[in-house]
Protein backbone atom coordinates (compact mmCIF):
# COMPACT_ATOMS: atom_id res chain seq x y z
CA UNK A 1 0.00 0.00 0.00
CA UNK A 2 1.26 3.46 -0.78
CA UNK A 3 1.33 6.26 1.69
CA UNK A 4 -1.06 7.93 -0.29
CA UNK A 5 -3.41 5.10 -0.15
CA UNK A 6 -2.74 4.13 3.83
CA UNK A 7 -3.46 8.22 4.38
CA UNK A 8 -6.84 7.58 2.27
CA UNK A 9 -7.80 4.58 4.42
CA UNK A 10 -7.58 6.16 7.39
CA UNK A 11 -9.37 8.78 7.20
CA UNK A 12 -12.24 6.91 5.52
CA UNK A 13 -12.23 5.09 8.64
CA UNK A 14 -12.20 8.22 10.58
CA UNK A 15 -14.96 9.95 8.66
CA UNK A 16 -17.22 6.40 9.09
CA UNK A 17 -16.42 6.34 12.67
CA UNK A 18 -17.29 9.94 12.77
CA UNK A 19 -20.65 9.26 10.91
CA UNK A 20 -21.34 6.38 13.01
CA UNK A 21 -21.32 7.72 16.39
CA UNK A 22 -22.94 10.70 14.94
CA UNK A 23 -25.57 8.78 14.06
CA UNK A 24 -26.16 6.32 17.16
CA UNK A 25 -25.86 9.91 18.86
CA UNK A 26 -27.94 12.54 17.38
CA UNK A 27 -30.03 11.25 15.10
CA UNK A 28 -31.81 7.57 15.67
CA UNK A 29 -32.50 7.97 19.42
CA UNK A 30 -34.02 11.72 18.86
CA UNK A 31 -35.17 11.93 15.50
CA UNK A 32 -36.51 8.33 14.70
CA UNK A 33 -39.94 6.42 15.12
CA UNK A 34 -40.98 3.76 13.82
CA UNK A 35 -43.79 1.47 14.12
CA UNK A 36 -42.85 -2.43 14.48
CA UNK A 37 -45.38 -4.47 14.39
CA UNK A 38 -45.19 -8.62 15.33
CA UNK A 39 -48.52 -10.60 14.19
CA UNK A 40 -48.58 -13.57 16.21
CA UNK A 41 -51.31 -16.75 16.06
CA UNK A 42 -52.33 -19.19 18.60
CA UNK A 43 -54.38 -22.11 18.02
CA UNK A 44 -55.57 -21.68 21.63
CA UNK A 45 -56.92 -17.73 21.02
CA UNK A 46 -60.43 -18.12 22.17
CA UNK A 47 -60.97 -13.89 22.26
CA UNK A 48 -61.40 -11.66 19.32
CA UNK A 49 -58.12 -10.32 17.87
CA UNK A 50 -56.32 -8.18 19.46
CA UNK A 51 -53.91 -5.33 18.51
CA UNK A 52 -51.94 -4.02 21.71
CA UNK A 53 -49.64 -0.99 21.49
CA UNK A 54 -46.79 -0.98 23.71
CA UNK A 55 -44.88 1.61 25.15
CA UNK A 56 -41.44 0.41 26.65
CA UNK A 57 -38.66 2.22 28.63
CA UNK A 58 -39.57 6.10 28.02
CA UNK A 59 -36.34 7.72 29.67
CA UNK A 60 -38.27 11.04 29.49
CA UNK A 61 -35.77 13.69 30.05
CA UNK A 62 -33.73 15.96 27.56
CA UNK A 63 -32.16 16.18 25.51
CA UNK A 64 -34.40 13.49 24.39
CA UNK A 65 -37.43 12.19 24.77
CA UNK A 66 -38.31 15.72 25.86
CA UNK A 67 -41.81 16.32 26.76
CA UNK A 68 -42.52 17.58 23.11
CA UNK A 69 -41.36 14.39 21.61
CA UNK A 70 -43.45 12.63 24.14
CA UNK A 71 -46.37 14.37 23.38
CA UNK A 72 -45.74 12.98 19.82
CA UNK A 73 -45.36 10.08 20.83
CA UNK A 74 -48.64 9.58 22.04
CA UNK A 75 -50.34 10.99 19.29
CA UNK A 76 -48.88 8.91 16.93
CA UNK A 77 -49.95 5.50 19.55
CA UNK A 78 -53.71 7.17 19.42
CA UNK A 79 -53.73 6.77 15.56
CA UNK A 80 -53.25 3.22 15.25
CA UNK A 81 -56.18 3.10 16.94
CA UNK A 82 -55.20 -0.31 19.53
CA UNK A 83 -57.41 -1.93 21.05
CA UNK A 84 -55.17 -1.86 24.31
CA UNK A 85 -51.76 0.65 24.58
CA UNK A 86 -49.58 -0.97 28.26
CA UNK A 87 -47.14 1.46 29.09
CA UNK A 88 -43.99 -1.39 30.16
CA UNK A 89 -42.04 0.68 33.09
CA UNK A 90 -39.17 2.99 33.26
CA UNK A 91 -40.51 6.45 32.89
CA UNK A 92 -37.89 8.55 34.17
CA UNK A 93 -34.57 9.42 31.86
CA UNK A 94 -32.03 6.62 32.43
CA UNK A 95 -28.58 7.77 31.88
CA UNK A 96 -25.92 10.17 33.25
CA UNK A 97 -25.71 12.31 30.07
CA UNK A 98 -29.58 14.28 31.29
CA UNK A 99 -29.77 17.65 30.85
CA UNK A 100 -32.86 17.91 32.30
CA UNK A 101 -35.10 15.29 33.91
CA UNK A 102 -38.62 15.34 33.11
CA UNK A 103 -40.62 14.51 36.26
CA UNK A 104 -43.61 12.20 36.28
CA UNK A 105 -45.47 14.47 37.31
CA UNK A 106 -45.26 16.10 34.28
CA UNK A 107 -45.43 13.45 32.13
CA UNK A 108 -47.87 11.75 33.14
CA UNK A 109 -50.73 14.26 32.28
CA UNK A 110 -49.33 13.35 28.46
CA UNK A 111 -49.47 9.43 28.92
CA UNK A 112 -53.07 10.47 30.17
CA UNK A 113 -53.88 11.63 26.60
CA UNK A 114 -53.33 8.13 25.26
CA UNK A 115 -56.55 6.24 24.39
CA UNK A 116 -57.54 2.77 23.41
CA UNK A 117 -60.34 0.79 23.05
CA UNK A 118 -59.92 -1.43 26.22
CA UNK A 119 -57.91 0.95 28.17
CA UNK A 120 -54.86 2.07 28.90
CA UNK A 121 -52.79 -0.01 31.68
CA UNK A 122 -49.14 0.41 33.24
CA UNK A 123 -46.28 -2.09 35.26
CA UNK A 124 -43.59 -0.24 36.58
CA UNK A 125 -39.90 -0.91 35.79
CA UNK A 126 -36.50 -1.08 38.19
CA UNK A 127 -35.33 2.77 37.21
CA UNK A 128 -39.41 3.73 38.62
CA UNK A 129 -38.30 1.83 41.83
CA UNK A 130 -34.14 3.30 41.88
CA UNK A 131 -35.56 6.64 41.03
CA UNK A 132 -37.86 6.70 44.73
CA UNK A 133 -35.50 7.36 47.38
CA UNK A 134 -38.34 6.91 50.03
CA UNK A 135 -39.11 3.67 48.52
CA UNK A 136 -35.28 3.05 48.51
CA UNK A 137 -35.57 3.84 52.33
CA UNK A 138 -38.27 1.48 53.18
CA UNK A 139 -38.13 -1.11 50.61
CA UNK A 140 -41.41 -1.05 49.97
CA UNK A 141 -44.48 0.64 48.24
CA UNK A 142 -46.27 2.66 47.99
CA UNK A 143 -44.03 4.15 45.21
CA UNK A 144 -44.00 7.89 43.56
CA UNK A 145 -44.33 7.19 40.04
CA UNK A 146 -47.35 4.62 40.55
CA UNK A 147 -49.09 6.80 42.34
CA UNK A 148 -48.73 9.98 40.01
CA UNK A 149 -50.14 7.84 37.29
CA UNK A 150 -52.72 6.65 38.88
CA UNK A 151 -53.67 10.17 39.91
CA UNK A 152 -53.46 10.71 36.40
CA UNK A 153 -56.76 7.87 35.44
CA UNK A 154 -54.12 5.38 34.07
CA UNK A 155 -54.20 1.89 36.40
CA UNK A 156 -50.72 0.95 37.08
CA UNK A 157 -51.04 -3.40 37.98
CA UNK A 158 -48.82 -4.21 40.85
CA UNK A 159 -48.89 -8.13 40.76
CA UNK A 160 -52.17 -7.87 39.74
CA UNK A 161 -54.88 -9.06 37.02
CA UNK A 162 -58.29 -8.43 36.01
CA UNK A 163 -60.50 -9.55 33.73
CA UNK A 164 -61.23 -7.30 30.50
CA UNK A 165 -64.66 -8.53 29.60
CA UNK A 166 -64.77 -6.50 26.21
CA UNK A 167 -61.28 -7.82 25.26
CA UNK A 168 -62.36 -11.32 26.21
CA UNK A 169 -58.68 -11.75 27.74
CA UNK A 170 -57.33 -11.46 31.17
CA UNK A 171 -54.64 -8.73 31.83
CA UNK A 172 -51.80 -9.42 34.72
CA UNK A 173 -49.32 -6.68 35.32
CA UNK A 174 -45.87 -8.54 37.52
CA UNK A 175 -44.04 -5.94 39.85
CA UNK A 176 -40.40 -5.44 39.15
CA UNK A 177 -37.79 -8.15 39.42
CA UNK A 178 -34.83 -5.89 40.16
CA UNK A 179 -36.79 -3.40 42.51
CA UNK A 180 -34.12 -3.01 45.48
CA UNK A 181 -30.51 -3.31 44.66
CA UNK A 182 -28.41 -5.32 47.64
CA UNK A 183 -25.55 -4.18 49.34
CA UNK A 184 -23.27 -7.23 48.30
CA UNK A 185 -24.26 -7.20 44.99
CA UNK A 186 -27.58 -8.25 42.79
CA UNK A 187 -31.10 -7.07 43.47
CA UNK A 188 -34.31 -8.04 45.11
CA UNK A 189 -37.80 -8.24 43.21
CA UNK A 190 -41.10 -7.66 44.08
CA UNK A 191 -42.23 -9.62 41.99
CA UNK A 192 -45.09 -12.27 42.97
CA UNK A 193 -45.85 -14.37 39.67
CA UNK A 194 -47.42 -17.42 41.50
CA UNK A 195 -49.60 -15.01 43.47
CA UNK A 196 -50.34 -12.52 40.44
CA UNK A 197 -51.70 -15.96 38.26
CA UNK A 198 -53.51 -17.01 41.17
CA UNK A 199 -55.89 -14.20 40.90
CA UNK A 200 -56.98 -15.50 37.28
CA UNK A 201 -60.43 -17.68 38.42
CA UNK A 202 -61.08 -19.40 35.61
CA UNK A 203 -59.18 -20.42 32.51
CA UNK A 204 -62.22 -19.29 29.84
CA UNK A 205 -60.06 -16.79 28.37
CA UNK A 206 -56.14 -16.05 27.11
CA UNK A 207 -54.26 -14.49 29.56
CA UNK A 208 -51.99 -11.57 28.51
CA UNK A 209 -48.85 -10.57 31.33
CA UNK A 210 -46.89 -7.71 31.47
CA UNK A 211 -43.73 -7.98 33.02
CA UNK A 212 -40.67 -5.24 32.44
CA UNK A 213 -37.93 -7.60 32.74
CA UNK A 214 -38.38 -10.27 30.22
CA UNK A 215 -36.39 -12.96 32.22
CA UNK A 216 -39.10 -14.14 33.74
CA UNK A 217 -40.69 -15.91 30.55
CA UNK A 218 -38.36 -18.94 31.61
CA UNK A 219 -40.54 -19.36 34.35
CA UNK A 220 -44.11 -18.87 32.66
CA UNK A 221 -46.74 -21.42 32.97
CA UNK A 222 -48.55 -22.31 29.44
CA UNK A 223 -51.55 -20.65 31.03
CA UNK A 224 -49.90 -17.13 30.07
CA UNK A 225 -50.63 -16.53 26.03
CA UNK A 226 -48.17 -13.82 25.61
CA UNK A 227 -46.17 -11.96 27.62
CA UNK A 228 -44.94 -8.68 26.68
CA UNK A 229 -42.12 -6.90 28.38
CA UNK A 230 -39.38 -4.09 27.68
CA UNK A 231 -35.95 -3.41 29.87
CA UNK A 232 -33.51 -4.14 27.06
CA UNK A 233 -33.95 -1.67 24.56
CA UNK A 234 -32.79 -4.37 22.15
CA UNK A 235 -29.80 -4.11 23.01
CA UNK A 236 -29.54 -0.08 22.30
CA UNK A 237 -27.15 -0.91 19.63
CA UNK A 238 -27.95 -4.08 17.50
CA UNK A 239 -26.23 -5.55 14.20
CA UNK A 240 -27.53 -8.04 12.16
CA UNK A 241 -29.77 -8.92 14.94
CA UNK A 242 -27.09 -9.38 17.75
CA UNK A 243 -26.49 -6.89 20.43
CA UNK A 244 -23.19 -6.93 22.05
CA UNK A 245 -24.70 -5.48 25.41
CA UNK A 246 -28.13 -6.97 26.39
CA UNK A 247 -29.28 -6.37 30.49
CA UNK A 248 -30.26 -10.13 30.62
CA UNK A 249 -29.05 -12.97 32.33
CA UNK A 250 -30.32 -14.83 28.87
CA UNK A 251 -28.25 -12.29 26.42
CA UNK A 252 -29.67 -11.75 23.08
CA UNK A 253 -31.93 -14.73 23.52
CA UNK A 254 -34.63 -12.56 24.85
CA UNK A 255 -32.76 -9.39 23.76
CA UNK A 256 -35.57 -8.22 21.28
CA UNK A 257 -38.71 -9.21 19.26
CA UNK A 258 -40.84 -12.22 18.75
CA UNK A 259 -39.52 -14.66 21.49
CA UNK A 260 -41.56 -18.41 20.57
CA UNK A 261 -40.40 -21.43 23.12
CA UNK A 262 -42.42 -23.89 23.91
CA UNK A 263 -45.47 -23.05 22.49
CA UNK A 264 -45.24 -19.67 24.36
CA UNK A 265 -45.01 -16.26 23.26
CA UNK A 266 -43.32 -13.18 24.04
CA UNK A 267 -42.45 -10.36 22.55
CA UNK A 268 -39.83 -7.69 23.89
CA UNK A 269 -40.44 -4.06 22.63
CA UNK A 270 -37.34 -2.05 21.86
CA UNK A 271 -38.56 1.29 24.09
CA UNK A 272 -38.24 4.49 23.20
CA UNK A 273 -35.69 6.14 25.24
CA UNK A 274 -32.00 5.11 26.38
CA UNK A 275 -30.34 4.00 29.93
CA UNK A 276 -26.42 4.24 31.02
CA UNK A 277 -25.47 6.12 27.45
CA UNK A 278 -27.85 8.49 24.99
CA UNK A 279 -27.11 6.13 22.10
CA UNK A 280 -28.83 4.14 19.46
CA UNK A 281 -27.70 2.34 16.76
CA UNK A 282 -29.53 -0.24 14.83
CA UNK A 283 -32.39 -0.05 17.09
CA UNK A 284 -34.77 2.28 16.55
CA UNK A 285 -37.02 3.96 19.35
CA UNK A 286 -40.46 2.14 18.37
CA UNK A 287 -43.84 1.86 19.11
CA UNK A 288 -44.49 -1.94 19.50
CA UNK A 289 -47.69 -3.38 18.40
CA UNK A 290 -48.77 -6.75 18.84
CA UNK A 291 -51.84 -8.60 16.49
CA UNK A 292 -53.04 -11.68 18.17
CA UNK A 293 -55.06 -14.19 17.11
CA UNK A 294 -56.52 -17.58 16.25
Amino acid sequence: MTRRGFIKGLLGVILAGFFAATYGFFVEPALRLRVKKWRIKRDDWTAPPLRIALLADLHAGKPFPDLDRMRKIVTHTNALDADLVLLLGDYAAGHAFTSESVDIADLAPVLAELKAKHGVFAILGNHDWWDDPEAQRRRAGPNYFAQTLVANGIPVLSNEALKLEGAGVWLAGLEDQLAFPRRGGGYEGLDDLTGTLSQISATDAPVVLMAHEPDIFVDMPDLVSLMVSGHTHGGQVRLFGYSPKVPSRYGNRFAYGHVRENGRDLVVSGGIGCSILPVRFGVDPEITVVEISA
